[in-house]
């Protein structure tokens, strides 16, 4: 099959350097006719590359080469800027939307509320090197954490709840699933709508054991990757 041929030629091409993180790879109609074959043909090994991670597409702009992903323990409370930074990354985050609203069911559902509950949300965008990688939804208790929106919520929750609040997570449930980007969601990403991704559902508890918040990001797929060191008992 012509298309797995030229997936495996442009993974030998990542493998021996010859293509860098980051890089943008030709236009489709270039790359179709350096490889001898139709944008079709090509579309297909570019899709297969892209269900690996190996590249990613950014709308209106082509396809790039992965970087490595961040490499993301769900036993660790490190955020997400102590995270990226202790793996040699530049973390940016940028807050798209802040503010007090009536529980919707997915919230209602996670932080295990009444109907109708008041709740914050938060909303942001997360970079690694100014590429944006995932998309975080927060909802958290409003009486926890009075007069949240007037911080700056470009910063970690997690240092604001500790410095502020004198709270700190206790205990965290974990949820991972896959999904697509859509919408607002897909274009804060920079990717096409329909673009894969994973999706980690956090639900954080404080040091008395209270539910406080919980939050819903999307990844870009290739962005990240799960990992974690079990230590088991003998």
């Amino acid at each position: 099959m012509q298309y797995v041929k030229i997936k495996d030629s442009i993974v030998e091409q990542i493998e021996a350097g010859m293509l860098s993180p980051r890089q943008k790879l030709p236009a489709e109609r270039k790359l179709a006719e350096s490889f001898d074959t139709t944008r079709v043909t090509l579309r297909e090994a570019l899709s297969l590359l892209e269900a690996e991670g190996r590249i990613y597409r950014e709308d209106r702009r082509g396809w790039f080469i992965s970087p490595e992903p961040l490499r993301y323990d769900p036993t660790q409370t490190l955020n997400f800027p102590n995270m990226a930074k202790a793996q040699n990354r530049v973390p940016k985050t940028e807050l798209v939307a802040a503010k007090g609203t009536l529980a919707n069911k997915l919230a209602a559902r996670l932080l295990d509320l009444q109907p109708f509950s008041d709740v914050y949300r938060v909303d942001r965008v997360r970079y690694l090197e100014d590429r944006p990688v995932v998309y975080v939804t927060n909802y958290i208790r409003p009486e926890l954490f009075p007069n949240l929106l007037a911080h700056d919520l470009s910063n970690s929750l997690t240092d604001i709840y500790r410095d502020h609040y004198g709270v700190t997570y206790q205990k965290i449930r974990y949820r991972i699933s896959t999904s697509t980007l859509l919408g607002e969601m897909a274009q804060a990403l920079r990717a096409t709508s329909g673009t894969p991704a994973m999706v980690v559902e956090r639900i954080n508890y404080n040091q008395y054991g209270e539910l406080i918040d919980c939050d819903i990001e999307y990844w870009r797929h290739d962005a990240i990757s799960i990992e974690s060191l079990a230590e088991l008992n003998r």
